[in-house]
């Protein structure tokens, strides 16, 4: 890499006017600013500083209204700071937001050229590379129609497709990719490996942690305008987990632990299902008081890669039932079942259960997988008059989110994918 940076960023600053009325503006227009008496700033990105060298991938996290996409605004030219500078070195290709730079009156092919030479294309360059653009976007014959009528996900795949055919040296992307497919994120981080292995700086804003820790060098936490970390991806995922999920803090050593919840009346703090959930009817059973712990007890708002947790349900049973069941399901946010558990009463217990009975099914599992946010689902079957059938269950029932653990560990094997496997691996230099 370079010893200059390609982005150098000093003291940059941008506050946005805020006025209570509508009038107001006028009223300042007219007669000054009069010491603010019409408006009040709103500081969208204070003093912050920071260098990315060349071949570099930044990843940006932090929450709405941090000052992600007025960074990289200021980055590419499109707002002028309040004050300090950004000065960023080559060809810059940015995809800021859905559609930018698009005209929906014109045809998908008119757009391709207009947004390429904007982008500093010639002509005769976009007609070189106008099929590699039409293979990547992958919108067939929609790109002789106007663009006004394309979906979310045609803009998306038609506007990453011409930033990235100009070979840029700095490629800057927003949060526009959140809105494709999964297949087409895949081929487009696919294509940002490729960038990144021709040496191309990358910087981009993302909620998927697996994408930062993954495909970045650096990450950067931006909290109300300001840089609160600046480091390591995984340290700084962690730190912007633990800051913005909350939660109990690490437990301090000979300190007394909470007692594990095992009925229903212990529990604390029951789950909600999510917005995504499904309930499928009662059939002789229902579930309830769902929780979700770490080894001590405590409720755990996020898991933290390479901790043991504990998912528990209470199981009411409301008609005689025999082979009791119990289980439990983890799905990714595809859909993709990752694992899940069945388990049956312990020996000596009775095979059939009367109506009125309750009992708490517990399963404990270590952390293996990789940031991001995932599901539980849960449910249980048993024989009624001969037949097996569900009794109760819950589709994805439940929402939590997977962080790093900052005591996990720099490993001589990294892992990849949804699931830690625990790798042993080595490179032996072969025997002559």
């Amino acid at each position: 890499m370079s010893s200059e940076p390609v982005i150098r960023v000093r003291g940059l600053t941008k506050a946005y006017p805020m006025y209570a009325r509508p009038h107001h503006r006028l009223l300042e227009l007219l007669f000054g600013e009069r010491g603010g008496r019409w408006r009040r700033e709103h500081v969208a990105l204070n003093d912050v500083g920071f260098d990315v060298a060349a071949g570099e991938t930044v990843g940006i996290v932090g929450r709405n209204g941090s000052g992600k996409s007025t960074l990289l605004q200021l980055l590419c030219g499109t707002l002028t700071p309040s004050g300090g500078e950004a000065v960023v070195r080559g060809r810059v290709a940015a995809l800021l937001e859905l559609g930018a730079g698009f005209n929906p009156e014109f045809t998908g092919r008119e757009n391709v050229f207009l947004n390429g030479t904007v982008l500093g294309l010639t002509r005769a360059e976009i007609e070189a590379r106008f099929e590699d653009i039409l293979a990547f976007a992958d919108i067939g014959d929609f790109i002789e129609q106007p663009v006004r009528t394309y979906s979310s996900g045609m803009y998306v795949r038609l506007a990453f497709a011409v930033a990235i055919s100009v070979d840029p040296d700095v490629l800057i992307v927003d949060e526009a990719l959140s809105v494709g497919d999964e297949a087409f994120q895949r081929k487009c981080f696919a294509r940002i490996e490729q960038l990144r292995e021709r040496g191309t700086t990358v910087l981009f804003v993302s909620h998927s942690s697996q994408s930062i820790v993954q495909l970045c060098h650096r990450a950067i936490w931006l909290e109300n305008g300001e840089i609160r970390a600046d480091g390591v991806p995984r340290e700084v995922v962690a730190l912007y987990h633990r800051a913005t999920l909350g939660g109990a803090s690490d437990p301090v050593e000979g300190a007394p632990q909470p007692a594990a919840a095992t009925t229903a009346e212990d529990i604390e703090v029951a789950l909600e299902p999510c917005a995504a959930a499904v309930e499928f009817p009662r059939n002789g059973a229902f579930i309830g008081g769902a929780t979700l712990v770490d080894e001590h007890g405590a409720h755990a708002p996020y898991l933290e890669r390479g901790r043991r947790y504990r998912f528990g349900y209470s199981l009411h049973i409301e008609s005689i039932v025999d082979d009791l069941r119990a289980g439990m399901m983890l799905r990714n946010r595809t859909g993709i079942e990752i694992s899940g558990a069945l388990v049956r009463p312990q020996t000596g217990l009775a095979r059939t259960f009367a109506g009125g009975e309750r009992m708490r099914i517990v399963f404990e599992f270590d952390c293996l997988l990789a940031p991001g946010v995932y599901f539980l689902s849960c449910g249980a079957m048993g024989v009624k008059d001969g037949r097996e059938e569900f009794l109760h269950r819950w589709l994805d029932a439940f929402e939590f989110t997977v962080i790093e653990s900052a005591g996990y560990g720099v490993r001589a094997v990294e892992p990849h994918g949804i699931v830690d496997l625990r790798f042993d691996a080595a490179i032996r230099p072969l025997e002559h």
